[in-house]
């Protein structure tokens, strides 16, 4: 068996419509970044938590921004959202920030809640 590495700072992708929405957030209310997680939730298992928080917990890794936003992620929670891209749509009067993650194993009807895969296999 062998032991995959990866670089913790290539986990999350921020497409440059979301980095500019999560900049113009921060100045806005006075955030230090946007915290990136995963909480149990729902009849399938998870959902995303995103949220301004004033500085990184301790086990948070941080990836800035070319425009300077800090995103922070957890290690222990970093295999669950490798491969993740967030982005940030506008459809008319209705903005939404898109998450594509390819973990995500199940997702329930409602679309509230996904499983996800949390391991190396």
């Amino acid at each position: 068996m062998s032991v995959e590495k990866f670089d913790l700072a290539q986990t999350i992708t921020i497409t440059p419509a979301a980095a500019s929405h999560f900049r113009e957030q921060l100045q806005r209310n006075g955030g230090a970044g946007v915290r990136i997680g995963l909480k149990k939730s729902g009849c399938t298992g998870f959902k995303y938590v995103i949220e301004e928080v004033p500085a990184p917990e301790e086990n948070d890794v941080t990836l800035t921004l070319d425009n300077g936003v800090a995103i922070y992620f957890s290690r222990e929670g970093a295999i669950a959202l490798r491969g993740m891209e967030i982005d940030y749509t506008r459809e008319g009067v209705n903005q939404t920030l898109k998450i594509e993650n390819p973990n995500v194993t199940d997702m329930c009807g409602c679309g509230e809640s996904f499983d996800i895969k949390t391991q190396e296999t």
